[in-house]
């Protein structure tokens, strides 16, 4: 019997919640009135700056592994989400990108998680700044309906999320209040 695979759930850190953002391929998505649409690079890139400020409130783009961040990196003030996809969970190109989206470009915008969004990788991005996740994985589902995100209560390095200073060491760092 073939696999079928589940349809993604929005998660945050406030638990699930119902996802009021569409994905799409074209323009046409924005005119249809279909609500807050997450359109590919290429796509946000072609619109018309003008179709793309009027948008802002409801437009997102979304950012494969390969995308340049610096090719949005200017049209930050017009855009409510990017979603940075993990097309396996091998690559990790968009841990580094939210990591630079928050720390240099200052985005504000909500950061989600797409594609291969798993259990172990759930507490570091949190810590990079993401605030959105599609969650499909079976395991990932389960623990987060049980409340349970794991992780480790101490982390040694800086992240998008500030934390306070631990212990007598200037250089660790403990996990940040939620």
């Amino acid at each position: 019997m073939p696999e079928t695979k589940a349809q993604p759930r929005l998660w945050t850190s406030q638990g699930f919640r119902e996802d009021d953002w569409g994905h799409a391929e074209s323009a046409e998505a924005l005119d249809n009135g279909n609500g807050r649409v997450i359109l590919p690079l290429r796509t946000f890139l072609d619109l018309d700056p003008q179709a793309r400020e009027s948008a802002r409130a409801r437009l997102g783009v979304l950012l494969q592994p390969g995308d340049p961040l610096e090719a949005i990196a200017g049209l930050l003030n017009q855009l409510s989400l990017v979603a940075l996809a993990f097309p396996a969970f091998s690559d990790g190109r968009s841990f580094s990108k939210a990591q630079l989206l928050r720390s240099r470009h200052g985005f504000q915008g909500v950061v989600r998680a797409t594609g291969q969004v798993l259990v172990d990788q759930l507490p570091h991005m949190l810590r990079v700044g993401f605030d959105e996740f599609e969650v499909s994985h079976p395991t990932l589902l389960a623990r987060l309906e049980a409340g349970q995100t794991g992780g480790l209560p101490i982390h040694y390095q800086p992240a998008a999320k500030q934390v306070g200073k631990g212990g007598n060491y200037a250089w660790r760092r403990v996990a940040a209040s939620r």
